[in-house]
């Protein structure tokens, strides 16, 4: 059963125009049309839920792009970005710690707290 952008913008939560220039850019496949109306089929929802998670992790146009190319083209980007992603989930660990900390440390400067350089330590080990 094919569905209208607007349909599928609706199931998707992603917005009509976002839909049209994915198509644009080469990430969707283009559409049958009936009546001049795009009319997409059901497996264009999980496309769309891909581009969403790719955009998400951080990947360009370009990268999202080489991540829908065949397997030995997009290995090597993909093991960048999951070195990224591994990254940015350390760095943000140590935000949820540091603030946590600082929510209840009773220093005034969280820099001058010993239980905070015990952290801080930690982590360049």
């Amino acid at each position: 059963m094919l569905v209208t952008i607007g349909r599928l913008a609706e199931l998707t939560g992603v917005p009509a125009s976002a839909i049209r220039y994915w198509e644009r850019h080469g990430l969707l496949p283009t559409p049958e049309r009936q009546g001049g109306q795009r009319r997409y089929p059901p497996e264009a929802a999980d496309r769309i839920v891909v581009l969403r998670t790719c955009q998400q992790a951080g990947l360009t146009l370009a990268q999202i792009r080489e991540f829908q190319e065949q397997q030995p083209r997009r290995a090597a980007m993909i093991r960048t970005k999951l070195a990224e992603i591994e990254q940015l989930r350390i760095d943000l660990e140590h935000a949820r710690q540091l603030m946590e900390h600082a929510l209840l440390c009773s220093k005034t400067d969280i820099v001058a707290c010993p239980t905070f350089q015990e952290q801080l330590a930690s982590w360049r080990r």
